[in-house]
């Protein structure tokens, strides 16, 4: 029924007969096109007239087109088309030919394993992907009441997230840090362990380097085979960068309304609204907050909002979206908007990053906000416990670094700072080191009742000296 739902869709998006117009102007990414009525979202393609000669073009197949965009505004009688490319050779008068009226990208089982650009053309090297059906970039959003309570975990493989800031299926959780502070590596490491049955992989705005470090270091073999990487590099246009992100989540739609767990990590959501900042400040929208334009504010929610669980079904999809805040910033602009929209958020620490401490997760300013109905009593009761010693260390620790620290003036301090190598050993944890979830939950509650029996027999003696 999925497949033909999205046949119907396309059958409703095809262009039955061929509009053209002209090109009147070019400014910077966009193009000005008169007598071009196709609405806003619609593929184009840019070609030479076709009366004009091959020579005219430096032989060039006149067949083959110039570039490709897509109408995002108008300008009075002319539409604005951004292209998806360079704008290299695009002359006045130049062809507007009208592909599609509506967005969709191909999704099926054979994505899986392959790498794929944001209109859907592989990226590995591994030939054409066949058997798929196009799917729509922005459906209808989900309705409220179709969506199913999120009561059962998903289990990363990485500790400290699982234990401290369990992850649910169908939450979404956003992944704070600034540049090289381990963010991608912690994704490579939970799509190669998690217990997703498949992982979507958007790469928006990446450095062309990283995307083969990333591929080949962090997400691996074992990783790849059970995911789809959806990639838009940096120099790429703005739209492709925004159509890589929507792609990513049409297809994570697809594996979920197929019933699987699906686990969508975008890497980032910082450079999705920059894109989307140029598209808004290339149709004359006003910079609002740090130069972000109103459009950049709508286009979050309704990315973010597309993970869930369905009411009706088992599928679900968990998100995980990075966000690059400037100079470690938490309360700049797209940060402030996205964590009020997530259900959660992870905090990577360039302080704990410089002490080599990875991944280098901050557990007292991370949250996240579905762990308590996910947990039992026991894990919960660790928790707290461990949580406690965390705080009571951090409020002593520049004492304890200068040997300022009087043992004995706090019974929790001092289970904290007795404790201290344990609870490293147990948030650190290397690329290569697998520990299952019961194994770790079992090493939590351990350590958390030892602490508890210390403080309370620290605090016995102070009791009866009262008495």
């Amino acid at each position: 029924m999925t497949a033909l739902r999205a046949q119907l869709g396309t059958l409703d998006a095809l262009q039955p007969i061929r509009v053209t117009g002209r090109v009147a102007a070019l400014r910077g990414l966009i193009v000005l096109a008169r007598d071009l009525p196709l609405p806003v979202g619609a593929l184009v393609r840019i070609a030479p007239p076709r009366r004009r000669a091959p020579a005219a073009r430096d032989g060039a197949d006149p067949a083959e087109p110039l570039a490709r965009g897509e109408v995002i505004g108008f300008d009075g009688p002319h539409a604005m088309v951004m292209t998806l490319g360079a704008t290299t050779g695009i002359s006045p008068g130049d062809e507007v030919v009208g592909e599609q009226s509506g967005r969709t990208t191909p999704v099926g089982p054979a994505l899986l394993g392959r790498v794929i650009d944001a209109l859907g053309r592989p990226l590995d090297g591994a030939g054409p992907v066949h058997a798929t059906t196009p799917q729509p970039l922005e459906p209808e959003p989900l309705p409220a009441l179709a969506r199913g309570h999120i009561d059962r975990p998903l289990h990363t493989g990485v500790r400290a997230l699982d234990l401290m800031t369990t992850l649910g299926r169908g939450q979404r959780l956003g992944i704070f840090a600034g540049p090289g502070v381990g963010k991608s590596t912690l994704l490579g490491w939970i799509a190669r362990r998690a217990s997703s049955d498949v992982n979507v992989v958007a790469l928006i705005g990446e450095r062309g380097r990283e995307v083969g470090d990333f591929l080949t270091s962090s997400l691996g073999p074992e990783g790849l085979a059970r995911s789809v990487v959806v990639v838009a590099t940096g120099d790429q246009s703005p739209l492709m960068r925004v159509r890589a992100a929507l792609s990513a989540c049409a297809i994570a739609e697809y594996f979920r309304d197929r019933g699987d767990s699906v686990l969508l990590m975008m890497d980032s959501i910082t450079r999705l609204a920059h894109a989307q900042r140029q598209i808004g400040l290339s149709v004359g929208e006003p910079p609002a907050t740090r130069g972000y334009t109103p459009s950049v504010f709508a286009l979050l929610p309704r990315v973010l909002e597309r993970a869930g669980t369905l009411a009706a079904g088992p599928g679900s999809i968990t998100g995980l979206y990075t966000v690059l805040v400037e100079g470690d910033d938490l309360t700049e602009p797209i940060a402030d908007a996205t964590r009020g929209i997530l259900d959660g958020h992870l905090v990577l620490s360039r302080r704990l990053a410089q002490r080599g401490h990875y991944p280098a997760l901050d557990v007292l300013d991370s949250v996240s906000r579905l762990a308590d109905q996910l947990c039992d009593e026991q894990h919960l009761a660790a928790r707290r416990q461990v949580v406690r010693l965390l705080a009571a260390y951090r409020d002593v620790e520049d004492l304890v670094q200068i040997g300022a620290y009087a043992r004995g003036s706090s019974p929790e301090a001092d289970a904290a700072i007795a404790f201290q190598p344990r609870l490293a050993e147990l948030l650190q944890q290397a690329p290569k080191d697998h520990e299952d979830f019961a194994s770790a939950r079992a090493r939590m509650l351990r350590l958390a009742i030892e602490a508890g029996a210390a403080i309370h027999q620290a605090t016995r003696p102070l009791v009866a000296g009262r008495a």
